[in-house]
């Protein structure tokens, strides 16, 4: 077995014995109304998700994040007059036996017909990018659930990505890489007749957390165990200057997010759209 099989990270460990799974889905609509559901279905229908004929795969990683997604768009299957298809997906890239195991526990319990396949990324990423193998394994697994999504019909692909994901990713843009755009809600994909989207736009990871937690849920600890023990120091340095920054501005997240909506062209030095470069001197 490789060794990135056996990486692991902090886990989202249950506060109480593992719910029903109809208590867990009234949760959604319920207890979580506010957090999960609401922001789930603004996301939903602002950027046009789901829509009539859509034959969605959801990505299942076996973390909180996936596990919540399909919840959600399961609920929303059964509560919206839009008709469209689900199918979950969860690969394989090399799991140990532990974690393969409780992710299965997990489908069964919360109801989730999820097809299981094997790609054994993990070990390829590591031998090709031992060091550092964070961004080939994630290119290999997008690639692979991409082939695979478009191989079962489906014509849009539902990733788990909330918005601490995109604030992070709007910082790090910033401060890593000198430029700034953000993780969008619907794009369509590079060398696939497809389209991926992220529902979870809105929703923030703490409440993720509740969820979760408040359920008995003991989802897999993360979603890439590769990235577990491997990722750069960078992102987990912007998730704790987030995380100082909301003590006095509760709103930070939401923030960072709705500036990539407010950009003023008028006072930027320059930007770049179809593939070429532009600055305000352009037209001073």
């Amino acid at each position: 077995m490789n060794s990135l099989s056996n990486i692991s990270c902090e886990a989202v460990l249950p506060v109480t014995e593992l719910k029903s799974t109809d208590e867990i889905e009234r949760s959604i609509q319920k207890k979580y109304r506010k957090y999960l559901w609401s922001p789930f279905i603004k996301a939903a229908k602002e950027f046009s998700l789901v829509e009539d004929g859509d034959r969605i795969a959801v990505a299942i990683s076996g973390g909180k994040d996936s596990l919540l997604l399909a919840k959600l768009l399961q609920e929303l299957q059964r509560a919206s007059r839009t008709e469209f298809e689900l199918v979950f997906i969860s690969m394989n890239p090399g799991f140990n036996s532990e974690n393969l195991e409780n992710l299965k526990k997990n489908l069964d319990h919360l109801r989730i017909p999820c097809e299981i396949y094997d790609d054994n990324i993990f070990e390829i990423a590591e031998k090709m990018a031992k060091d550092y193998p964070c961004y080939m394994c994630a290119k290999m697994r997008r690639g692979s659930l991409y082939t695979k999504a478009v191989s079962l019909g489906c014509n849009k692909l539902a990733l788990g990505h909330h918005m601490d994901d995109v604030a992070e990713t709007v910082l790090m843009s910033m401060f890593q890489m000198s430029k700034y755009e953000t993780m969008l809600p619907r794009l369509k994909a590079d060398n696939f007749d497809i389209e991926l989207i992220r529902p979870l736009y809105y929703v923030e990871e703490k409440d993720i957390i509740k969820f979760t937690a408040n359920n008995g849920i003991l989802a897999m600890n993360c979603g890439c165990t590769v990235a577990a023990g491997k990722t750069s120091s960078k992102r987990r340095e912007t998730k704790e200057l987030i995380r100082e920054l909301a003590k006095s501005n509760p709103n930070i997240k939401k923030n960072i997010l709705n500036s990539t909506k407010n950009v003023n062209l008028e006072k930027i030095l320059g930007w770049k759209t179809g593939g070429k470069k532009y600055g305000y001197l352009d037209k001073y």
